[in-house]
């Protein structure tokens, strides 16, 4: 006999997409719902990466919710701190905040099928009981740590750019980094001026772009305010921006060229920043724009034609208690960052706890054996009432806020039609899952990311597979789907 759980729906994670997938259960009627969060507030990414320089790296007229837009961006390009405001003030106008309990790391979620619920075990040793699992845990919150020998013996001070520690002082300080991904391209320019010091480790460079960003004055933000649509017109602006930026060149490289004219911008770019022409190649990229996602930054490359900065791409050798040694040299330091980005499509991520579904199946292993896969990019055959807001598949390389709204309609059309139908279980089937599946892989062909020049890029966009998990898919389709999906792909079964 199935067991009355403790609620009929638990979210892990309160970043956005716990905050929006909370929003439409409540305006769907799901209002037993809670939402486990590790941090003490919301947030997510913005919660968890406060280093110094951290932006959003779309317009922030695309990054927000489409129901609740804001016009009091102090940038084109918000800076962190205000998209840690705006995910406070989302769940306290929306009255997410009496769902959430925070301090609470999920370590294991298990399906049990006779009594047709998820048991979920927190790290205080606590249990709660959802008749629904959603996984709401985004990839941009779990610090990768580098794969180098003695990286724990490092005697002086050790910072990851996802655990920033706000009290320590770089002044004068000799500094190493580690990386020149995302994180670091934010970084690197912000301290540069107040270290004595810096020295930036780079094993692969990343494509730079200049950024489109200014701030927003008063007179404008009151303007988009005063106009009728004034908001929704430059929403709809920053949307065929962010679309042209990579959803359509990525998906549909071999057919709209705009990575090889954005690479000749990138090519043009860095010779314009960058004086000393042996930093400049180093600074090249020698796999083709797309690869892995490109950077827009205003003074990053200009960085790099400071005094105190120096560019290091021999490998890494050890890092030693006093610095970093590298073939042929060795860099003291004081500081050592780690921009080193996350763990993305990896064991132990995705998400990140133990989820074992029915007969004993453990996620991970699935996907191990089988490939990153989910229908929708939101549901596993053999993993009944189990939803994630970024499994495989569903997210296409837009605004996040795309994601969370659409992948939140996908489940809650489920969840309604769970309870029209008065089943307590949901689960899709092999057969949709397998069909939706092929159809990701049958695209892939006119995908950037499948050309030559790749193997060259050490991006996290592939798997141990060799797999691209993001949507091979425009945002319209995403959207339509979202909308369209037939609910015969999934079995319904009464209590």
């Amino acid at each position: 006999m199935p067991t009355t759980p403790d609620h009929d729906v638990l979210v892990v994670g309160a970043g956005f997409s716990g905050i929006g997938v909370s929003i439409a259960l409540q305006r769907a009627g799901f209002d037993d719902h809670v939402l486990l969060e590790e941090g003490h507030d919301v947030g997510g990414t913005w919660y968890w990466n406060r280093y110094p320089g951290v932006a959003v790296d779309i317009p922030s007229f695309s990054y927000q919710f489409s129901f609740e837009r804001r016009t009091d961006w102090s940038r084109v390009y918000a800076p962190g701190a205000e998209l840690a405001d705006y995910a406070r003030h989302c769940a306290d106008k929306y009255d997410v905040r009496r769902h959430v309990r925070f301090g609470r790391r999920v370590t294991a979620a298990t399906f049990e099928e006779r009594a047709q619920r998820w048991r979920v075990l927190t790290d205080d040793g606590a249990e709660t009981t959802a008749r629904f699992l959603i996984a709401a845990t985004g990839v941009l919150t779990q610090p990768k740590l580098p794969d180098i020998p003695g990286v724990e013996a490092f005697a002086g001070t050790t910072i990851h750019t996802a655990r920033w520690d706000q009290a320590a002082d770089l002044r004068g300080k000799r500094v190493g980094i580690i990386g020149t991904g995302a994180s670091a391209v934010q970084v690197i320019p912000a301290i540069a001026p107040e270290v004595a010091r810096l020295t930036v480790f780079q094993r692969t460079p990343i494509w730079c772009l200049p950024k489109p960003d200014a701030a927003l004055p008063g007179p404008l933000r009151a303007t988009m305010q005063l106009l009728p649509f004034g908001d929704l017109g430059v929403r709809l602006a920053s949307q065929a921006f962010v679309e042209a930026t990579f959803p359509l060149p990525a998906h549909f490289g071999g057919v709209i060229p705009l990575g090889r004219a954005a690479e000749r911008l990138g090519r043009w770019y860095l010779e314009r920043e960058v004086r000393d022409p042996d930093v400049r190649d180093k600074l090249t990229p020698q796999y083709a724009l797309g690869c892995k996602r490109p950077s827009f930054h205003n003074s990053y490359l200009q960085t790099f034609n400071r005094d105190n900065v120096a560019l290091e791409t021999a490998p890494i050798t050890r890092i030693t208690k006093r610095g970093v040694s590298v073939q042929g040299n060795r860099h003291a330091l004081d500081v050592l960052i780690l921009a080193t980005g996350f763990k993305v499509f990896e064991r132990g991520n995705m998400p990140p706890f133990t989820v074992t579904g029915r007969d004993g199946l453990d996620l991970e292993t699935f996907w191990s054996q089988n490939r990153f896969q989910a229908y929708e990019g939101a549901s596993v055959p053999g993993f009944p009432n189990l939803f994630t807001m970024l499994g495989p598949y569903a997210y296409n390389g837009a605004s996040y806020f795309n994601l969370i709204e659409t992948q939140s309609r996908h489940i809650v059309r489920c969840l309604t039609a769970a309870r029209r139908r008065d089943a307590a279980i949901v689960e899709v089937t092999e057969e949709a899952n397998d069909r939706f599946f092929r159809d990701m892989l049958a695209r892939r062909g006119r995908q950037i990311f499948f050309q030559d020049s790749c193997a060259r890029a050490n991006s996290y966009y592939f798997d141990a597979h060799g797999d691209v998990p993001f949507r091979p898919s425009p945002s319209l389709e995403v959207d339509w789907r979202s909308r369209r999906f037939d609910l015969d792909d999934y079995r319904f079964a009464a209590a």
